[in-house]
């Protein structure tokens, strides 16, 4: 049952009504609208519930963002899941606003100073064959959700190869010397990708284009393709490569 009242004092009030009625599962509703009142509110309810044990106000938080314009919608959801709400509703639902929304979501109890990582190995998008593209970026959890969901959004069926380097950035990791040539041409035949694919062909990130001429003399056999700069090129990049 969803309890609204505006403010968190005459919240707290209607809420001890509600629960003498027996009603348990209950998410409260202060009436916040905007980014200002929608910190001020969740804030109060939520040191009252845990720094004063304030029971009348220990439930869960519902916070309504809607709004015509989406990324200003997206923009008030992220103010009210970095603030407490434990339900955020919003107008439509997008892709790129999921996203956003769901790292967001997800990185809120990590520690900052340790990036966030995917497991190291070959993943399958679509269902590839022998034959499909065969790209490689690093395992930082941000660059891998980004690259594999444009590679989706292509709809070319495609091996993904991911690389341990820390959780770091593809640029951030070939600075620090840990996407280097001669790491990557260890990482691609230690994988065992070599035997799913035939086209003897590896896409690197077009950030890291200077690695190219190393890589063809590091894998012996393979031709090394620059790919984009941006992911948002993927789609059509790969799309290029099919038709």
């Amino acid at each position: 049952l969803a309890v609204c009242a505006e403010g968190p004092e005459a919240l707290s009030a209607l809420t001890e009504k509600i629960k003498g009625l027996g009603v348990e599962d209950i998410v409260l509703d202060s009436g916040a609208k905007n980014a200002k009142d929608i910190i001020e509110n969740n804030t109060q309810i939520r040191r009252a519930a845990l720094k004063k044990s304030f029971k009348p106000l220990g439930y869960p938080i519902i916070n309504y963002v809607l709004r015509d314009d989406p990324v200003f919608e997206a923009s008030i959801a992220s103010v009210a899941i970095a603030r407490y709400a434990s339900i955020v509703v919003v107008s439509t639902i997008e892709k790129w606003k999921n996203l956003a929304l769901f790292t967001l979501r997800q990185n809120i109890y990590t520690d900052p100073q340790v990036p966030m990582q995917v497991e190291q190995k070959v993943y399958k998008i679509g269902e590839p064959v022998t034959g499909s593209p065969l790209m490689i970026t690093t395992n930082f959890s941000l660059t891998y959700f980004i690259v594999s969901g444009e590679v989706e959004n292509s709809k070319v069926p495609s091996w993904l190869a991911v690389m341990d380097c820390e959780g770091l950035s593809v640029l951030t990791a070939w600075a620090a010397g840990k996407f280097t040539a001669a790491k990557i041409s260890q990482f691609i035949k230690e994988s065992g990708i070599e035997d799913s694919v035939s086209s003897r062909e590896l896409i690197i990130p077009g950030q890291v284009a200077i690695l190219s001429g190393a890589l063809e003399d590091k894998l012996d056999g393979w031709k090394i393709t620059v790919g984009p700069r941006e992911a948002n090129a993927i789609p059509t990049f790969l799309k290029s490569r099919v038709n």
